[in-house]
C-alpha cells in the first residue's frame, strides 16, 4: 500500500492542491449551493469508505476520528484517494487499517535530556 516517500509527498501535495481548488470553487458558489455540494461530497466519501473498508476497519477509523479529528480526516482522505486511483484491491481489513494508521502517524518528537 505504501509507495516510496516521493510518491507519498506527491500524493500529499495533490491533496493540498485539490483542497485549495475546492475552497476556491466553494468561494465562487452561493452559500446554499456550497452547503449542498459539501453534503454531497461527504455522502460520496462515506459511500467510498463503506465500500472499501470492513466493519472493523471502519470502527477503528471512527475511534481515531473521535480522539484525533484532524488525523482521522487525513486518513479518510488518503483511503478515498487510494480507492479512486484504483490502488485498493478488495477491502481494507483491520490489520491493513492498523498498518495504514502506522504509516500516516506523524512522527512523535522525542527529546533526549542529559544532565551534567
Amino acid at each position: 500500500m505504501s509507495g516510496s516517500p516521493d510518491e507519498e509527498k506527491l500524493e500529499e501535495l495533490r491533496q493540498k492542491k485539490m483542497e485549495q481548488l475546492q475552497e476556491q470553487a466553494e468561494g465562487q458558489q452561493g452559500g446554499a449551493s456550497q452547503e449542498a455540494a459539501q453534503q454531497q461530497a461527504e455522502a460520496q466519501k462515506k459511500a467510498v469508505l463503506r465500500q472499501h473498508l470492513t466493519d472493523e476497519a471502519r470502527k477503528r477509523l471512527n475511534t481515531v476520528k473521535m480522539s484525533k479529528p484532524q488525523f482521522g480526516e487525513q486518513v479518510e482522505r488518503q483511503v478515498v484517494t487510494l480507492a479512486r486511483s484504483g490502488r485498493i484491491q478488495g477491502k481494507i481489513d483491520d490489520d491493513k487499517m492498523k498498518q495504514l494508521l502506522q504509516e500516516l502517524k506523524p512522527d512523535s518528537k522525542s527529546f533526549d535530556i542529559k544532565r551534567r
